[in-house]
Order: structure tokens, then sequence, then C-alpha cells
């Protein structure tokens, strides 16, 4: 994959198109709840430690609030209550992750909340495994594969579905709201 740097001079990296669609996938990976998730690095524009976050009244209730990064206010999300699951405490190794996704055409920046990082790692196309049909504790579309990696499974998020168009945008309006 070639990544190139977002003009912005931020660390933002945009996706480009694959030259071979047998490369690896470069997930960042991350626990919650005691499970290892990973999503895609193009996505991902910072980690950040965990923060005071101020509640925005009208919210949906998966968002926890929106954080003040760089002057821009960033709505934040609490994946485990995304996934019907109740919040995971906060400890001194929770992490903010900022992922930037195309919305209705425009670039969002939207903080999704994590127990903690782990690692960056290359999985070959050859090691990740469909969705489950069944059996999985979310939702299946917000599942783009299973990565094994040492003996373990990866579940590998499709964050155009966990951070589908209509929650983002109600998500912006609250955080638009509050300033």
């Amino acid at each position: 994959m070639n990544p190139t740097p977002a003009s912005s001079g931020s660390r933002a990296l945009i996706a480009t198109p694959a030259a071979n669609a047998a490369e690896p996938a470069q997930v960042l990976t991350f626990m919650l709840a005691g499970e290892a998730y990973g999503i895609g690095i193009l996505s991902i524009k910072e980690i950040i430690s965990y923060t005071a976050l101020t509640t925005v009244p009208m919210m949906p209730a998966f968002a926890r609030g929106v954080i003040n990064l760089r002057g821009a206010v960033v709505p934040v999300m609490d994946l485990l209550s995304r996934f019907g699951k109740p919040s995971s405490e906060v400890t001194r190794r929770t992490c903010i992750v900022i992922v930037e996704i195309q919305v209705q055409g425009e670039r969002q920046d939207i903080g999704i909340v994590v127990d903690a990082v782990n690692e960056v790692l290359d999985i070959p196309t050859s090691e990740i495994e469909p969705p489950p049909a069944f059996g999985s504790h979310i939702r299946a579309d917000f599942i783009r594969g299973m990565g094994k990696v040492r003996g373990r499974f990866v579940i590998l998020l499709a964050l155009e579905h966990v951070l589908s168009t209509h929650d983002i945008v109600a998500l912006q309006s609250a955080a638009d709201a509050s300033h």
C-alpha cells in the first residue's frame, strides 16, 4: 500500500489503491473487554491518551462526548457501547484512537475509546478469514474479517459500518451544537 501524508501536515494517511491485492493488511490492534480488535492503519490519524471529555446533550448513547483536538471539536465514540455492551472502566492504558473517515464527501475525525493499544501488525491476506455467520457478540456487518495472528484471532472492524453515515451525522451535529 502506498500511504500518502495528508496535505494538512498532520500525521493522517490517505488510502491509495493497493498495487497488489495479496499485500498484507496493516492493522493497529487494540483491546476491548479482553478481545483483540484491529482497524486498518490508513484510517488512523493519531492515538492520544484518554482525556476528560465534554458530554453533550442529545448525543447517541454510544457517544462518550467530545474533545478539543488542536482547536477542532472531535466526537468520541465508545465502541463497546456501540456493540451493545457495557462500557469499560477507564484505566491508565485507556486511549482514544483518532480515525479519519469520509462522511457525505467530507473528511471527519472521530475518536474511538479503546482499553489499550497493542501494536501494528502485517496480516497476510491468506490469514484473514471471512466474518463468522453467527456466534459473534457484535453485528456481522461491523466485521471485515478475522485475522489469524500467533494462533489467535483479531477481529478486523469495518469502520464504514461501525461508524455509519447516519450515526456520524448525528454525532457531528451534537458536537457542532457544543461550540
